[in-house]
């Protein structure tokens, strides 16, 4: 059985996942006290959620948080649901799923490809338009520098930000500022963080989107599972994701 659907299939492993959905980067102890459980039992729970990729953790400090990975969830939408159901269906299920904003958003994804190959795919123009919904990113990625992600459609950048560090081809960190809607532009500057770890003949795709207001709108960081998705899709088969919300703002080229 796929290791995303034995997770899922468990009641106790959805509730853990409801728990971070509402809110996100949990520690071990918060999550347990929310459920009649060992703190041991709990914990192989969030060890299978981890080991299906649904689950991300990262250490702050003395303790160990939990976040909710989404993209594994993308993935089997756009593989079995996406096909079944028309382009405003699937924009409602986005809109259920990201109701209420978190401070930070991890999305983690597994592609199999070299490091080198997937830096070049994060600041390639060309290539970037490929999954990132027909816009191109432009920047001489120095640190420092700026950078600008546009759109043919569009008369400003959809997106701009400074490069905070650049490690090619490890690691990335921008700020962002979104200006392609009245919202989004209103949420000010947040953090996007790439990182890139080789396994094995795979790599590690890390997205952190933090430093993200409270009331920041689900459009801001919802986009990432479709565009991780697009990536994995584009370096592992050459193929650009053909799922009504991936062509949604390629058409308007």
């Amino acid at each position: 059985m796929d290791p995303v659907f034995r997770a899922l299939a468990d009641p106790t492993r959805r509730a853990l996942l409801d728990e971070l959905f509402a809110l996100d980067g949990q520690t071990l102890v918060a999550l347990t006290a929310r459920h009649e459980m060992t703190r041991i039992a709990v914990a192989k729970h969030l060890k299978i959620l981890e080991e299906a990729g649904l689950v991300v953790t990262r250490r702050r400090g003395r303790e160990k948080l939990h976040y909710l990975n989404t993209v594994p969830i993308r993935q089997v939408h756009d593989r079995w649901v996406s096909k079944y159901a028309e382009a405003w269906a699937a924009g409602l299920a986005d809109l259920k799923r990201e109701l209420e904003s978190p401070m930070e958003k991890v999305f983690e994804i597994y592609i199999r490809t070299t490091p080198e190959r997937l830096w070049d795919a994060i600041t390639d123009p060309a290539t970037r338009q490929k999954y990132h919904f027909g816009a191109s990113v432009d920047s001489d990625w120095t640190a420092g520098s700026t950078y600008r992600l546009g759109h043919p459609a569009a008369e400003r950048p959809l997106m701009e930000g400074e490069n905070l560090e650049v490690e090619p081809p490890r690691k990335l960190v921008q700020t962002m500022r979104a200006h392609w809607g009245p919202e989004a532009e209103r949420a000010g500057t947040s953090r996007v963080t790439w990182e890139i770890v080789p396994v094995g003949d795979s790599c590690r795709l890390t997205v952190i989107h933090d430093q993200l207001p409270q009331d920041a709108p689900s459009e801001l960081y919802g986009g990432w599972p479709m565009i991780l998705s697009g990536l994995k899709t584009w370096l592992e088969t050459g193929q650009m994701l053909t799922t009504p919300g991936s062509l949604m703002y390629q058409d308007q080229r």
